[in-house]
């Protein structure tokens, strides 16, 4: 099964951080993310959920 983005088409680029503002990704994971396997992608979404606490 694979992993769903966490995109949700309102993307809003912070220019110091590099960083959506809206799913939380960085600018090379938000472009590498096609190419991600399945537990890369994971870890991505369990960095986000743990900065989102």
């Amino acid at each position: 099964m694979s992993v769903e983005s966490p995109c949700l088409n309102i993307c809003t680029l912070d220019r110091d951080t590099r960083i959506c503002t809206a799913c939380l990704r960085t600018l090379e994971e938000i472009g590498g993310w096609s190419r991600m396997s399945d537990a890369e992608k994971r870890r991505v979404l369990d960095r986000i959920a743990a900065e989102a606490r």
